[in-house]
């Protein structure tokens, strides 16, 4: 090789542009500036929207009325198509355990046992107690009458000094009573 080609070939390598760097490279400069998903794969730009990342507080357990557990059963016993339980239980979000366990509740009558059961304990209530809560409910029933009547009678007393007539009071001994 002569020196005029040497000088050919170093002029055309200095002509050429500079290598390609690939993607992922360190010292590409406008790495940092764009983002990146889990995987490290770029997104389109840097304004592309992330999903929520915040984790609730507390889970918040869910609860199933009566009537919607009875109605996800009859809606299982009625799909015959291949599937169509498989359907029912994503559309809805549901566990095939849930199915399985409402099932087997209305299998054996225990149709109170899908009503919400109260925690703790029971509390038991005596005759006396029973009595007496009906005899004070009776008692301010009463007396919530009894202000409505000398409520009245005030008034037909106002009326009837109006009209020239007017009716004697009299004392009425509330101690006696």
């Amino acid at each position: 090789m002569s020196k005029t080609n040497v000088r050919r070939m170093e002029l055309n390598a200095g002509e050429l542009e500079a290598p390609q760097r690939r993607e992922g490279e360190r010292s590409e400069p406008d790495h940092s500036a764009r983002g990146s998903n889990s995987q490290g794969a770029r997104l389109g730009s840097p304004t592309d929207s992330f999903p929520d990342s915040e984790v609730p507080a507390k889970a918040e357990r869910r609860r199933f009325t009566t009537d919607y557990k009875r109605s996800i059963v009859k809606q299982a016993d009625a799909g015959r198509d291949s599937g169509a339980i498989g359907e029912l239980l994503r559309r809805e979000g549901l566990y095939s355990s849930h199915l399985s366990t409402w099932r087997h509740q209305c299998r054996q009558g225990e149709l109170a046992a899908l009503a919400p059961k109260r925690r703790g304990r029971k509390s038991i209530l005596s005759p006396l107690r029973v009595e007496n809560r009906k005899l004070l409910a009776a008692n301010a029933r009463l007396t919530k009458r009894l202000e409505n009547a000398e409520l009245i009678i005030d008034v037909q007393k106002k009326l009837a000094a109006l009209l020239g007539n007017p009716i004697a009071e009299t004392k009425i001994d509330e101690e006696s009573e």
